[in-house]
């Protein structure tokens, strides 16, 4: 006879309320839009809101005297005096000389947000050659298919025979020779080199299209460098070199140099899916104040109309039609609570951001401090799980560019005044090293982790390689000075 027991489990259910806010959160902006409008279709208790003058937190109403229509609808600001007084000692950064605000408008000024597009590789590159007199939209195929077959490097390693017979399918004949101009045209192309069927092959294309740059007697020994001595190139034999050249060591010097330079991974060679990066925020600093704007397309949002009040009411409504009305009701007060819960997270995290980073808001870059996801979520009273889909994909606009909001979150190292130091400015110290030293006698990792001693960063050596492996920098035998 099977036992039975008793057994307490504790287990972590979420409400379809608490799903829905947290697909919501992690949505960025032009996405987020995609799903508001994909529910306005599917439920028709819902209407898109045309104009809000939304308030956050303890703010007052304030009555809207404009009517221009402009690409945002509002601005929505935060005055640190109409939320409650901080008690709190001032953070780091936070002096008498500037201070937070946070107001509320209905109608904006002379702000407006900056959206950032990134096109596609693919696209900058098909619209460079577009701009080609003898390139219609027969060779543009050719051309997007070629594309099309790049490995993720951007080496065409396949061959002709897969592309003739894509191109077959779709009722497009091409000869071996066409394909070979065309692979000609795309490697000299901004950046050369793309399509290139080797590492050899790219930089002689990359000399070639440079070749305005050095003088002739160094381009002739360049190419003649690759074309015929690639291998002790590659492999550093210079001293074989020297002697299979037979020719001044200054002008190999110089030809080896000139090849060192060239770019073996030209672009950046992976579809990044052209798209605009839209700020959530505008933080600016004017008159001593640091002010957080939010983009109203972020408050772009939706209400339940009252057109199927009276059916609901009416006694002589179907049953079905009322179920139906019923159903989407609910499913309607549910997306405007998770689309509002979205926008008051965003508008936590922004303003506990500008406390904890407010010196960079205010000087840049170099004054990132280091911060952890658990400081703002104990700021916010919200979970290091909600932090983080907050403030992926999401971005501010700032007086030194956009920024991602994760970008605002680094580890940090302690210094001899006691203070912590971000990571990301620790390898711009080692990037300032690297680019200032003697390149016949370059750093090495431990006279780098030295001079941040000295800076007062208490380093280990095997965290100064870790970050310049990071930065992809050579290690100092490879920086060395060919000659």
């Amino acid at each position: 006879m099977p036992e039975i027991r008793l057994q307490q489990k504790q287990t972590t259910l979420l409400s379809a309320q608490q799903i829905l806010s947290s697909q919501l959160l992690q949505l960025p902006l032009l996405n987020l839009e995609e799903r508001i409008f994909e529910e306005l279709q599917e439920n028709p208790l819902l209407e898109l809101v045309e104009e809000r003058k939304d308030i956050a937190g303890d703010l007052p109403d304030v009555p809207d005297t404009h009517d221009d229509e402009e690409m945002f609808d509002s601005e929505e600001r935060f005055r640190k005096s109409s939320l409650k007084e901080r008690n709190d000692p001032p953070l780091p950064g936070e002096a008498a000389e500037g201070r937070l605000n946070f107001t509320h408008e209905s109608a904006p000024k002379d702000r407006f947000f900056q959206a950032v597009q990134h096109d596609s590789f693919y696209e900058q590159l098909l619209r460079q050659l577009a701009l080609h007199e003898d390139v219609g939209p027969r060779e543009g195929k050719i051309a997007l298919e070629i594309l099309g077959n790049l490995d993720g490097d951007g080496y065409f390693t396949d061959g002709f025979e897969v592309i003739i017979e894509s191109l077959q399918l779709e009722g497009i004949e091409v000869r071996k020779s066409e394909l070979e101009l065309m692979l000609r045209k795309i490697q000299f192309l901004d950046p050369p080199g793309i399509a290139a069927r080797d590492l050899r092959e790219r930089l002689l294309v990359q000399i070639e299209f440079f070749r305005t740059r050095y003088e002739p007697a160094t381009y002739e020994m360049a190419r003649r460098i690759l074309s015929g001595h690639y291998d002790d190139f590659l492999h550093r034999r210079y001293a074989k070199l020297l002697k299979k050249l037979d020719e001044p060591a200054e002008r190999v010097e110089s030809a080896i140099s000139a090849i060192a330079a060239l770019d073996p991974h030209p672009g950046v060679f992976h579809d990044e899916g052209g798209h605009y990066i839209t700020p959530d925020f505008l933080v600016t600093y004017e008159n001593g104040e640091l002010t957080a704007v939010l983009n109203d397309r972020s408050a772009l949002s939706v209400r339940i109309t009252d057109r199927y009040q009276d059916l609901l009411k009416n006694r002589q409504s179907l049953k079905e039609d009322k179920k139906f009305i019923r159903q989407n009701l609910n499913r309607a007060k549910e997306f405007t609570s998770a689309i509002e819960t979205r926008r008051q997270t965003l508008l936590k995290v922004i303003e506990a951001l500008m406390h904890r980073q407010y010196a960079f808001f205010i000087s840049g870059p170099e004054q990132l401090v280091p911060l952890g996801m658990k400081i703002i979520a104990a700021d916010t009273g919200l979970d290091i799980s909600t932090i983080s889909r907050a403030v992926n994909g999401k971005y501010v606009q700032t007086s030194f560019g956009v920024f991602e909001l994760k970008y605002f979150f680094s580890a940090g190292l302690s210094t001899d005044e006691g203070d912590d130091l971000s990571n990301k400015i620790i390898r711009q110290y080692i990037a300032e090293m690297v680019e200032s030293e003697d390149h016949n006698n370059p750093m090495s990792d431990d006279a780098m982790t030295e001079l941040l001693m000295k800076r007062g960063v208490h380093i280990a050596r095997r965290t100064v390689a870790k970050y310049r492996e990071q930065m992809q920098i050579p290690v100092a035998r490879l920086r060395k000075k060919i000659f």
